[in-house]
């Protein structure tokens, strides 16, 4: 028997694999496959590296396909100038458990978490936003900068950095996207009001205290993406309390949803994603809306799905 040679792709082929546009879709259906367990995917394992390093294990199954996630995030690689995330997504077929192919996992991390956001802006925001804050100015702002302009192009991009010169440098540095400029604005001031034009604010920091406390608005989507600890929190406790709350993961934001957690909401108040995707009805009706994402590994599983279908022709 010949056996399968086993295709692994690296970060701009894994890109070009899992597109936006579709990643989202894929996002829909995998959000309530994996509400309604036919997705199958356990609380990530965390084994601790060197100099504060840590290693991820976030493994998947679905009746059509099977992943496994493992990365190693090192924050002690930045003075080292290498990227602290690194890693590899298995792909299986779940029938036999042969390796379909592999790969880029902080590719797939970041692309995944960025068309989540994106899903959470198709499924509550009240209109199409013309104007969106992007709060950080690391790879997560770059990938959801991208989703933007994708699935939103006639949108103009805020970006607020921890001081007005990364901001100002994220925005030189992205400003032109496919040799076309695009309507790309740092907050020159970071104690400065923010627009009341903008419909969407997406909070993508490590930060441990409030880098968005403003009072809720029903004509305003509030999404928390970079707090994934309890320790660290960026959505304050004034617009949490103001607002209906929604997460994409129920089990895992009760660990590591640090907004909700140091707010101290009240579980029972706060919805997944999955039923607001499946019946409309249920959103409520000029609310305003605070979405926090944590991720998971049926995320990585639906960008599986996406990049099988473009390895096949489909």
């Amino acid at each position: 028997m010949t056996r399968r040679i086993t295709q692994i792709f690296d970060a701009a082929a894994t890109a070009r694999l899992i597109p936006y546009a579709t990643l989202v879709d894929a996002l829909k259906r995998a959000s309530i496959d994996y509400a309604q367990q036919r997705i199958t995917s356990p609380e990530r394992l965390v084994v601790p590296l060197n100099e504060g390093g840590i290693m991820l294990s976030m493994p998947a199954t679905a009746p059509d396909l099977a992943i496994h996630k493992l990365v190693n995030v090192c924050a002690s690689n930045r003075p080292r100038g290498i990227p602290t995330i690194h890693g590899q997504v298995m792909v299986f077929d779940a029938d036999t458990g042969e390796t379909l192919f592999i790969l880029d996992g902080p590719t797939v991390t970041g692309r995944r978490t960025a068309a989540m956001s994106m899903l959470g802006v198709h499924t509550f925001a009240p209109a199409r936003p013309h104007e969106f804050l992007l709060i950080g100015t690391g790879t997560q702002a770059a990938n959801h900068l991208e989703a933007i302009g994708e699935l939103f192009p006639d949108a103009r991009v805020w970006v607020k950095g921890s001081a007005p010169a990364r901001a100002e440098a994220f925005c030189a540095a992205h400003g032109a996207h496919g040799g076309k400029a695009r309507e790309l604005q740092p907050l020159a001031d970071p104690d400065a009001a923010i627009p009341a034009s903008i419909d969407v604010v997406i909070a993508l920091t490590t930060s441990k205290q409030a880098v968005y406390d403003e009072a809720a608005r029903a004509d305003r989507l509030v999404i928390g993406v970079g707090a994934f600890t309890p320790a660290m929190v960026e959505i304050g406790a004034r617009t949490i309390e103001g607002s209906a709350l929604f997460v994409d993961d129920e089990a895992g934001a009760k660990h590591e949803a640090g907004d909700f957690i140091q707010a101290g909401v009240d579980w029972a108040r706060v919805g997944g994603i999955a039923a607001v995707v499946e019946n409309a009805a249920l959103l409520p009706s000029k609310q305003p809306i605070v979405f926090k994402s944590v991720g998971c590994a049926a995320w990585d599983l639906a960008a599986c799905r996406v990049a099988r279908e473009a390895l096949s022709g489909g």
